[in-house]
């Protein structure tokens, strides 16, 4: 099939608060897939689709360019597998674990890697946590709803903020230094990437909207804290049975690189951080999709070949 035409169906949209990041990755998806004279790619924008509906897309090979709870977090990957076709990332359970931050944290620090002291949020104004502090939603992404609290007065007026929203928060310690991440590709670490924002704060704007954000490949690090940070990354996704790619952010202070979180699904945006690492390793942005797609592909095919033999 990979020497023949294959049809992916690239996914996005959802009913996630990134829908609006999800639909720019897809399309960046669809139009890099397209370059490929043996891929036909078809593009759907999608809500909360069921089970019937997504059977009658079409697609030999699904691409979902989702991000959030539903789309990247196990929901949209319950009915993948459902549906039995082959798709790029991370199956239903590996989704789910590290869309949970505190999951994930928990991940790390079993492994034993630093990750700044975290809580859930209850239903009390009461945070265990030493200011200054992040208080951020424990499922979400792209820096939505994160608030930086650096005395107690705003630490009690977040929480009221966040206990009448509809998804769990969480309050972890704030680590100042430099922003890193780390982006993963069919078990290959990318160079890192060092993210420097203007405004001090990598919000959503700076992320998607401003152009003025800063990115720094393979940034000058001692050279034990960046081989720590891709040690991590590796670790903390085969722990979590991750597949096909990730991003693993940190913050690294003086000591050390603090694990954050770990993306399954990261954007593919042209602001995006995976397709800047990818390209700074000789990947271009085209090649990087088809590698994702042809993988899915061959797992794909290996599970068909397995049950075969069972059957």
């Amino acid at each position: 099939m990979m020497n023949d035409l294959m049809h992916v169906l690239v996914l996005m949209g959802g009913p996630d608060a990134e829908r609006a990041v999800s639909i720019q990755s897809g399309l960046a998806i669809a139009e890099a897939l397209s370059a490929h004279s043996n891929l036909k790619v078809t593009q759907q924008v999608i809500d909360l689709v069921n089970f019937e509906e997504l059977s009658k897309m079409p697609g030999d090979v699904i691409f979902p360019a989702l991000h959030g709870p539903w789309g990247e977090g196990g929901g949209l990957q319950d009915l993948l597998e459902e549906l039995g076709r082959p798709y790029v990332g991370s199956g239903p359970q590996a989704a789910r674990l590290a869309m949970d931050k505190l999951a994930s944290k928990k991940t790390a620090a079993a492994a034993g890697f630093q990750t700044p002291a975290a809580v859930s949020i209850g239903t009390d104004e009461q945070v265990n946590v030493d200011v200054p502090l992040v208080i951020k939603p424990v499922s979400e992404g792209s820096s939505i709803d994160v608030l930086i609290c650096h005395d107690t007065d705003t630490v009690r007026d977040a929480v009221l903020s966040v206990q009448n929203k509809n998804r769990p928060y969480m309050a972890e310690s704030y680590v100042q230094g430099r922003e890193i991440t780390v982006g993963i590709v069919n078990g290959r670490v990318l160079p890192l990437i060092e993210i420097i924002p203007v405004a001090n704060t990598y919000d959503y704007d700076a992320k998607y909207v401003r152009d003025d954000t800063n990115y720094v490949i393979d940034p000058d690090l001692p050279i034990e804290v960046m081989r720590e940070c891709r040690r991590c990354a590796m670790e903390v996704f085969n722990r979590l049975g991750c597949r096909d790619l990730a991003r693993v952010d940190f913050m690294v202070d003086q000591k050390c690189g603090w694990f954050l979180e770990i993306n399954t699904m990261p954007g593919f945006t042209d602001h995006s951080l995976v397709p800047k690492a990818a390209a700074a390793a000789g990947s271009t942005m085209s090649d990087l999709c088809k590698e994702l797609v042809e993988a899915a592909w061959t797992r794909g095919q290996q599970i068909s070949s397995k049950q075969g033999q069972r059957a």
